[in-house]
């Protein structure tokens, strides 16, 4: 062969240096260096910009009677929507029972009252959202002395003695969707081995029996809150195995790198817009709207009307939880051949080569 047949035979250093760096581990750690680093300053970010600085956007509140010719209540309204810089979304009652029970029904955050002359009555609900009912608690007495107008403020629906901020609930849902996606994780690399048939079936089993521990831990032993324990362990099951199964349904369709659209889809997105630290009028109205179909804010608004609301049960958060289950299930069984666990997958792959 001559010289110039093995320079076009032969590749270039770099070549070399590539092809060896590309079979070698350092790639796939180099790759999650870049993927790691970038999700810290997503994952800060996402969080600092849904709650470090909730600012009312448009709240619904109830008034009661008509506001027209009561200059009370229209100094009033005008001067919180001023001081909040935000729209009150206003509906109007004919009388106080009917605006309660649009509280109860959770589609108002507040009662405003201006019937008797130089008076205002505000009605809030900590257990609707307590940051709302807080900016609404400090604001409506200040906007009040600047209008010249007493305010009463009440509070309706008060959250629980051992859950003063209304966080205990983000929490167990926070709790329920990343151990959610770790026992998947956990499975795919301890329990390799599993049919999809057994891995569905493990999901299960660690979601039932993970929602049992949570809600005897916050209730029974820490008296946090009060819950009614068959709901709300039925709540944390499904959100359990609905975030197991689509880290499995991402590991199927993704391989190794499932983790990166779970971590996007359920702490990146779904926590910051669940409701759960920041009531949703206080969310970005698009991460507002959005959290309401992912599961972690599924899992909260279902968990908080249980709690909070029992005689008034949303099915929305139920469907939603369960949607994401059957879809997560559906494209993990149809895609199953790409899913790296598995026992004959295994079994061929370890048998010995043939003489």
């Amino acid at each position: 062969m001559s010289e110039d047949e093995r320079t076009v035979a032969e590749p270039g250093p770099l070549r070399t240096y590539w092809r060896r760096f590309r079979d070698s581990p350092f790639l796939p750690g180099c790759v999650l260096v870049l993927i790691i680093g970038a999700a810290a300053g997503l994952f800060a970010g996402s969080y600092t910009y849904a709650m470090a600085n909730p600012t009312p956007r448009n709240i619904p509140t109830a008034v009661v009677g008509s506001p027209s010719g009561i200059p009370e209540s229209e100094r009033f309204l005008d001067g919180m929507e001023r001081a909040l810089d935000s729209s009150m979304r206003l509906r109007h009652f004919a009388d106080r029972k009917d605006a309660v029970r649009a509280v109860e029904e959770q589609r108002i955050f507040a009662i405003l009252d201006a019937q008797q002359r130089g008076v205002v009555r505000l009605d809030v609900s900590s257990a609707s959202g307590a940051t709302v009912a807080e900016t609404l608690q400090r604001t409506g007495p200040e906007v009040g002395r600047s209008v010249g107008v007493r305010v009463d403020v009440h509070d309706l629906k008060p959250l629980s003695r051992g859950d003063p901020r209304g966080l205990a609930i983000f929490y167990i849902s926070l709790a329920a969707v990343i151990i959610g996606f770790v026992g998947a994780i956990q499975l795919s690399v301890h329990a390799a081995g599993l049919t999809p048939g057994e891995r569905i079936g493990f999901t299960a089993g660690y979601a039932v029996f993970g929602g049992f521990a949570v809600c005897a831990v916050v209730d029974w032993l820490l008296g946090s809150v009060r819950l009614p324990f068959v709901t709300s362990w039925g709540i944390i099951a499904l959100t359990l195995f609905a975030s197991g199964m689509v880290f499995t349904m991402f590991n199927a369709l993704f391989g190794r790198w499932a983790m990166i659209p779970t971590w996007g889809l359920m702490v990146l997105l779904g926590n910051p817009s669940s409701g759960g630290a920041v009531s949703w009028p206080l969310l970005p109205s698009v991460l507002g709207e959005i959290g309401k179909w992912l599961p972690p804010g599924a899992s909260v608004n279902a968990q908080h009307t249980a709690v909070y609301f029992p005689e008034h049960q949303l099915l929305q958060p139920y469907l939603v939880l369960a949607g994401w289950a059957v879809l997560s299930c559906g494209a993990f069984w149809i895609w199953r051949h790409r899913h790296p666990g598995g026992r004959q997958e295994r079994i061929f792959r370890n048998a010995p080569a043939p003489d």
